[in-house]
């Protein structure tokens, strides 16, 4: 049986500079929803576990869930101008968060270093994701979780638009952002078989997929 990579025709990407103060500043109009994720994550997290957000950008979710418990939370990005950003927010919330530069796909971490993980609107960009699913699967304890949230690219053109009509975002950004789903994101997302196919591959021992909206949240354990 021939196994499907899905790997991109283009390295990793980081969003440097202008773009990434743009995207802090569109994603940080949602604040509703990183408030609302962390909490639903908290309330199933023991206190003192080790946390991972892969690609946390501005590292909204990293923050807010630092104010729900006594976690241990690391966000890592490829992004240096994100990590730096993330790090100054960090401070200035009094939120205890480590943020560092690291590839999805070769992460600096140890192996059995993290409870929880969490790749939120992430995961189409890597340019490895077979090989980013592999080192979330390396990363997490045995039995540890993660959730992976994302687009499907089956999504269809009134879900996008009621998605982010609900979003809450300025005229402006709605309509770039809508734009940004139609000309790029939805291009770059994967269907349910491609992540079945891809999760094949790696030592997940449960990985569930459930559709949400315009994408999908997919429970992995390991």
């Amino acid at each position: 049986m021939t196994m499907v990579t899905m790997r991109k025709p283009h390295a990793d990407r980081p969003i440097e500079g202008m773009m990434a103060r743009w995207y802090a500043a569109s994603t940080g109009e949602i604040m509703r929803q990183y408030v609302e994720l962390a909490k639903r994550i908290a309330a199933d997290l023991p206190q003192g576990s080790r946390v991972l957000e892969v690609a946390p950008g501005p590292g909204y979710f990293c923050i807010e869930l630092a104010k729900c418990g006594e976690f241990s939370i690391t966000g890592m990005d490829l992004s240096r101008t994100f990590v730096k950003m993330a790090g100054e927010k960090a401070a200035e919330a009094g939120a205890k968060v480590e943020f560092v530069v690291g590839s999805a796909s070769k992460m600096p971490f140890a192996a059995a270093s993290f409870d929880f993980l969490l790749c939120r609107a992430a995961f189409k960009n890597f340019a490895d994701p077979v090989g980013a699913l592999k080192e979330m699967c390396r990363v997490l304890r045995p039995r540890g979780r993660g959730l992976l949230i994302d687009l499907s690219r089956d999504a269809k053109p009134d879900e996008v638009s009621r998605e982010v009509d609900g979003m809450g975002l300025s005229t402006v950004n709605r309509l770039l952002t809508k734009m940004a789903f139609k000309t790029v994101l939805i291009r770059s997302a994967y269907t349910r078989a491609e992540f079945e196919q891809m999760f094949a591959q790696t030592g997940f021992s449960r990985v569930e997929i459930a559709a949400d909206g315009m994408g999908f949240e997919i429970l992995m354990t390991k």
